[in-house]
């Protein structure tokens, strides 16, 4: 999918993930993002046109980018899991994505991610740590970088 026509939001968002939550979100077709209760106050800085990258933590790669399409909301339906049994994903939006790449053609982050400024201030080796937490809002050129690369792998 490709929304040149719409106007791109101020910021940048990247989610981590398990496999098995993208695999979750990829059944909705990228349709809705959930976040924890934790991230309440980060969900209402989400604006529609917003852009958002999914990053799968368990594999250390990026697969795909979309774009919010909603404020954030709360709803308790139970979509994702967590290794906290009572933990809700509750404050969500809606998105479209834009680029779905094929499992065979994620982004390998151990190559692409010491590079992004976002990283800068961390040991190149201890890079993944940056990622633990679920929620980071990412210099928007670090998002066009790994976004560039999805284009140029779906050409």
């Amino acid at each position: 999918m490709n929304n040149k026509n719409i106007p791109r939001g101020r910021n940048f968002w990247m989610v981590s993930e398990t496999y098995e939550n993208f695999q979750k979100s990829h059944e909705l077709n990228f349709s809705i993002h959930g976040l924890k209760h934790k991230y309440r106050k980060q969900s209402k800085r989400m604006e529609p046109n917003d852009r958002i990258l999914y990053y799968i933590n368990n594999k250390k790669k990026w697969a795909i980018t979309g774009t919010i399409t909603s404020k954030s909301f709360t709803d308790n339906k139970i979509i994702w899991t967590s290794i906290y049994p009572d933990e809700l994903y509750p404050n969500r939006v809606y998105m479209q994505p834009d680029i779905i790449l094929k499992e065979n053609n994620y982004i390998d982050a151990m190559i692409l991610a010491p590079s992004l400024e976002y990283l800068k201030k961390w040991l190149p080796e201890m890079w993944p740590l940056a990622f633990h937490e679920n929620l980071h809002l990412i210099p928007s050129k670090d998002f066009n970088l790994i976004e560039g690369e999805m284009k140029r792998l779906i050409k």
